[in-house]
């Protein structure tokens, strides 16, 4: 058993250990809130975005668009499908970046060949240890999501779909369920599917508002296409950002409950090692005074 100076020194760690436990839960609980603000407010904006493409599509069924094209001519390996995986900059949170990483290496192991663009330090190194190709040059954080940051993303997804240099692209990132429950999710960006913007079929033989596309409907989409795809790379990594704060929290939490935990077993540990050696010393006393009685 250790004795009582070691018992206390392993308190003392634990106690420490705990400070900085709760500090990173209290810093994480007010990062959640903050980012959940900003979803909040950013959100009406691109949901009218997604209104207004639809209602572009709902009078003009028959209009082909890039944006739309899913290249049926490539298929197989030859089809390139890229990847944006949101992960941390940081550990510490749980299953956060181990659930996104194990969905990404699922469908890496499809057909097609697969391209990554990893955000955050912590999947950086995660893929490189296991040796997979990543792009090198997208190298963006993931701490305090900007609208800017996601702009510079999409404008670089959308070149290189309209160079062809990729058929499909994906983001996958992490939504809150709820304020215990994240959940890893895949989300299509490009080629974006009309079905998403509502059926047409639907509305055949009802009257619809005369609307004029100035200067074409095609040129208005070519507009708010890419302002769309900002918000659901924005929305995208908020999410994920949030949902690594709560994950954070949480773990943080049960570490702090472990750690009062263990306080408690140390204390209980302690205050035997002292009896012990209390009832040591009263024990050598009485033999020395019967010895010295004798004498």
């Amino acid at each position: 058993m250790a004795n009582a100076k070691e018992i206390q020194s392993r308190i003392k760690s634990i106690r420490d250990t705990m400070k900085i436990t709760n500090a990173m839960y209290m810093i994480s609980s007010s990062k959640l809130k903050r980012a959940k603000a900003v979803l909040v407010d950013t959100e009406p904006y691109f949901y009218a975005l997604q209104a207004g493409i639809g209602r572009i599509l709902r009078h003009m069924p028959e209009m082909k668009h890039k944006y739309f094209n899913w290249r049926p001519e490539v298929t197989g390996d030859d089809r390139k499908i890229g990847y944006i995986v949101v992960s941390g900059d940081k550990g510490l949170a749980g299953a956060y970046n181990h659930n996104v990483f194990k969905m990404a290496e699922c469908e890496m192991e499809k057909e097609g060949h697969a391209e990554l663009f990893v955000l955050g330090e912590v999947g950086r190194q995660y893929f490189a240890h296991k040796h997979v190709d990543i792009d090198t040059g997208f190298r963006y954080t993931v701490q305090k999501p900007t609208m800017h940051r996601a702009r510079v993303i999409a404008e670089s997804m959308i070149d290189k779909y309209l160079r062809k240099e990729l058929d499909e692209i994906y983001i996958i990132y992490t939504r809150m369920v709820s304020a215990v429950s994240m959940e890893a999710e895949m989300q299509r960006l490009l080629p974006l599917k009309r079905e998403e913007f509502g059926n047409p079929q639907a509305l055949i033989g009802i009257h619809q508002e005369e609307i004029a596309f100035v200067p074409s409907a095609d040129e208005l989409l070519n507009r708010i296409v890419p302002n769309y795809l900002n918000g659901m790379i924005y929305g995208c990594l908020v999410e994920s950002y949030a949902s690594e704060q709560n994950s954070r929290m949480s773990a943080m939490d049960s570490a702090t409950n472990s750690a009062k935990d263990m306080l408690k077993d140390l204390s209980v540990q302690y205050n035997r090692v002292r009896q012990a050696a209390i009832t040591q010393e009263i024990t050598e006393v009485v033999s020395g005074a019967k010895a010295q009685k004798k004498k």
